[in-house]
């Protein structure tokens, strides 16, 4: 990747970062303010939720800009998987804020016993439909942005703008259940975004340590690079290929099969043509190794 390239990927995920901070916490302000108001348990859950989202966005931030780190000395390979590690620290936070909404849901369905369950207010329920329209749209902008710089960190970061999205609809329906004269459909919605919040982590960690366990890419991928590579001229087969994922990028490793009587020179030049092609069609590949093995077959 070129350092341009790079400066404006940078831009672009801190752009990103800094508009959903400010949105969070004004969101989260809002939503606690209408929970405690409106006596709500789902909303004061789901401003919770969004504080969380704050501190994700700092660890999105932290991670993006050392995995952005040129390779050195102690790290030739690059950075790239302190994303996957920012990711996992991500699923984490989100996990542990779920398990928190679930609980305080719990307590107050067991709480209904006692007859201390309220009837949510009016304001929980304008605040839930606003907070599904913002964390949505948050969701698709940092999607966006995330696909077109190849950051899983940001990637993870919109996910948990979607969960937000999730928690707020979960919100609504039990605030409006509560208010048609179901009490318990309150802090119901409150387990019910609780399990969102663990699938949406379960599915963040669960990618993170995928790309950081040397993980093959997908057979589709394969099958095009592949493909890239027999239609270099002088390639008359391909006898290996395999692919690892480190980090958000691909590594390659090939053995092509060439002419056994060709000059040495002439066999460079064809491994150099499969790897510069490979190299500009897919621009997730950041390593290339080509190995030329010679057959009898003109």
């Amino acid at each position: 990747m070129k350092k341009t390239e790079k400066k404006q990927n940078e831009q672009i995920v801190m752009k990103i970062s800094f508009w959903s901070m400010v949105v969070n916490v004004i969101l989260s302000a809002a939503k606690l303010l209408a929970g405690f108001i409106a006596n709500s348990t789902a909303m004061i859950s789901d401003g919770i939720h969004s504080a969380s989202d704050v501190l994700s966005t700092i660890v999105v931030i932290i991670g993006y800009k050392y995995s952005a780190k040129e390779s050195d000395e102690n790290h030739p390979y690059g950075h790239e998987r302190l994303e996957c590690v920012a990711a996992i620290i991500l699923a984490v936070l989100l996990c542990l804020t779920g398990l928190a909404i679930g609980k305080s849901s719990l307590d107050k369905i067991f709480a209904e016993q006692t007859g201390e369950v309220v009837i949510p207010g009016m304001l929980a329920l304008v605040m839930a439909i606003i907070s599904i329209v913002v964390k949505e749209a948050m969701f698709q902008i940092t999607k966006k942005s995330a696909k077109a710089v190849r950051s899983d960190a940001l990637m993870a970061d919109a996910w948990h703008h979607r969960s937000d999205a999730m928690s707020s609809i979960g919100s609504l329906v039990g605030i409006s259940a509560a208010r048609m004269g179901y009490p318990l459909g309150d802090p119901i919605a409150g387990v019910i975004i609780c399990l969102f919040i663990v699938k949406a982590a379960y599915d963040i960690f669960s990618d993170a340590v995928s790309k950081m366990t040397d993980t093959a890419c997908d057979s589709d991928t394969e099958e095009e690079i592949r493909q890239m590579i027999l239609s270099q001229k002088g390639v008359l087969g391909v006898d290996m290929l395999q692919t690892r994922l480190f980090g958000a990028r691909i590594y390659v490793d090939v053995e092509i099969r060439a002419d056994g009587d060709l000059p040495l020179r002439e066999a460079h030049e064809i491994a150099e043509r499969v790897h510069d092609a490979i190299e500009a069609h897919f621009q997730d590949v950041k390593h290339i190794m080509v190995h030329v093995n010679p057959t009898e077959e003109a």
